[in-house]
């Protein structure tokens, strides 16, 4: 298997290879700018559901996952078919939301996917094109799936597992958030009692790309401390941030976690224990 990661540089030297999706939320960003020849792939629109009518957090969290096969259907709608070489990037070091857009790739079977590592901001410094133009994209059938095949976990499951030394619970947001100190986006300060503070900024080195894979791998052999990747369950705010730590589990040779979409937005809004402090 790939590397989940492809460099700017790598990819400047394969022009016109591949097709490049633009994961920057909301719609401003690529309009000012984008990679030359970039789709966009919104997050609420077309990584989530929050944008439809009806959506309630406490129901799936801030980003619930569309079906696979709405997805599927997005996914001939930009063209790309099952043996596409894909390439995915963001402003955030794949925080928000190339490496959300990675993990659904993946889990729906499209295994040629890499997030472009150093994000936009190392494809510039890298000399790749940038312009505002529209691509010209031609559809195509709908993406073979068979439903999200990698692991995911209800809010009830999460429950069952907090509560068991077989599991291990892990929390990616910041250490303030996770503390309760401050929380900028759900009505709730605090985390799921059981779980453990391993923010996914820890993954990105000083440069903002991702640290190298034996590093990675020390850092999460110490968290999992002997138990399987299978025993992890990751999440986060929303599900998506927590998609960054399942794609450096995956850079470090630990892939089979499962990942709790609805994480902590939709945990804090229902009656379920909630805690404060250092885990």
């Amino acid at each position: 298997m790939a590397s989940p990661l492809v460099s700017p540089e790598q990819l400047r030297a394969r022009p016109g290879e591949l097709i490049v999706l633009d994961a920057r939320p909301g719609p401003d960003a690529y309009a000012a700018g984008h990679l030359a020849g970039a789709r966009h792939a919104d997050l609420d629109r077309d990584l989530s559901t929050a944008r439809r009518d009806g959506h309630d957090p406490a129901h799936g969290g801030r980003h619930p996952l569309p079906t696979a096969a709405e997805f599927a259907r997005q996914l001939g709608a930009w063209g790309i078919g099952p043996d596409d070489g894909v390439v995915v990037y963001d402003a955030a070091g794949g925080a928000n939301a190339a490496a959300r857009l990675w993990w659904m790739l993946r889990s729906i079977g499209h295994a040629n996917v890499q997030v472009l590592d150093g994000g936009f901001a190392g494809a510039v410094a890298a000399g790749l094109a940038v312009d505002t133009q529209l691509p010209q994209v031609t559809a195509v059938a709908d993406h073979p799936q068979h439903g999200w095949t990698w692991p995911t976990v209800d809010a009830e499951e999460v429950d069952a597992r907090r509560a068991s030394a077989a599991w291990r619970v892990l929390d990616v947001r910041s250490g303030e958030r996770f503390r309760g100190e401050t929380e900028p986006f759900d009505p709730v300060a605090g985390h799921i009692p059981g779980a453990v503070n391993l923010p996914f900024a820890e993954n990105l080195g000083k440069d903002g790309r991702f640290k190298p894979a034996a590093e990675l791998r020390a850092l999460y052999d110490g968290l999992l401390a002997g138990a399987a990747p299978s025993a992890l369950t990751v999440h986060c705010g929303s599900g998506v941030t927590a998609c960054h730590t399942l794609l450096a589990l995956e850079l470090a040779g630990l892939p089979g976690a499962a990942l709790y979409v609805g994480s902590w937005s939709e945990w804090c809004r229902t009656a379920r224990p909630q805690a404060k402090g250092p885990a």
